[in-house]
């Protein structure tokens, strides 16, 4: 069944609905008489670079570099041992770096 896409698709009900003043009424009524949230409540869930955390407790276990595993040099990130591009000095770097 074909449509008709150039026929008015409110009845004259609607039309007579939807006058401005009873629209800024909707807008009015769907507005929330919540007061707003204090932002520095929200703030306080925040944590600054430099704060003290040093009563903390640390939640992940920590484990020493393994055999397969070395530190590079350069970002210091634990890298696997097939990721070494070369070693300077005693000092191993990974290929990431040496790109």
């Amino acid at each position: 069944m074909a449509t008709d896409y150039d026929a008015p698709r409110k009845t004259e009900e609607d039309a007579s609905e939807d006058s401005i003043e009873e629209l800024k009424s909707r807008r009015t009524e769907k507005q929330s008489s919540a007061v707003d949230i204090d932002e520095t409540d929200l703030a306080d869930a925040y944590e600054l670079p430099g704060a003290d955390l040093s009563g903390e407790e640390l939640l992940v276990r920590v484990l020493p570099p393994q055999a397969d595993e070395f530190t590079c040099f350069n970002c210091f990130l634990v890298k696997h041992r097939s990721q070494i591009a070369r070693e300077k000095d005693g000092h191993l770097y990974c290929k990431e770096c040496e790109s």
